[in-house]
């Protein structure tokens, strides 16, 4: 599964106003509500209740939150850049500036975990993680996620 598939132009987003967790999958959900035409509240619901099983937060500033939804089509994707990093009650303590929400469809389950695999591995390659960090230009910021230099591949 490629982040090409998943991200497209649109879904790339840097933020400036985020100041909490709850804010984030607000905007997320609202963010996704609009790429796949999807109830935005419907879309916070599945985000909310998979926080509830514990936090995606993964240690290093990064976030991969995550839920399954009736009636999406494909596995959707949205990378976040926070400008300012925020609480996630990620595993290492740290705040997140980092976050790649993922959407599945119901009964996608290799779909979905082949994508939160890919991400996963691609978001523990440290130099990517600091070259993310240092821009905020979205065009720029989806290249290096599609196409991670070859040293960055994972």
């Amino acid at each position: 599964m490629e982040l090409s598939d998943l991200l497209c132009e649109e879904s790339v987003l840097v933020c400036a106003d985020i100041r909490s967790k709850a804010e984030l999958l607000q905007k997320l959900s609202q963010k996704a509500a609009e790429l796949t035409g999807m109830d935005a509240e419907t879309i916070l619901a599945a985000l909310t209740a998979r926080e509830a099983l514990g936090s995606t937060g993964l240690g290093n500033g990064i976030a991969i939150p995550h839920g399954k939804l009736p009636g999406l089509p494909a596995v959707r994707g949205i990378f976040v850049k926070l400008d300012e990093p925020i609480e996630f009650d990620a595993i290492d303590d740290q705040k997140v500036d980092i976050v790649v929400m993922l959407l599945a469809p119901v009964g996608a389950g290799a779909d979905h975990l082949k994508a939160l695999a890919r991400v996963a591995r691609l978001l523990r390659t440290e130099s990517l993680v600091e070259q993310l960090r240092q821009t905020s230009d979205k065009k720029r910021l989806r290249e290096m996620l599609i196409e991670p230099p070859a040293a960055n591949a994972a």
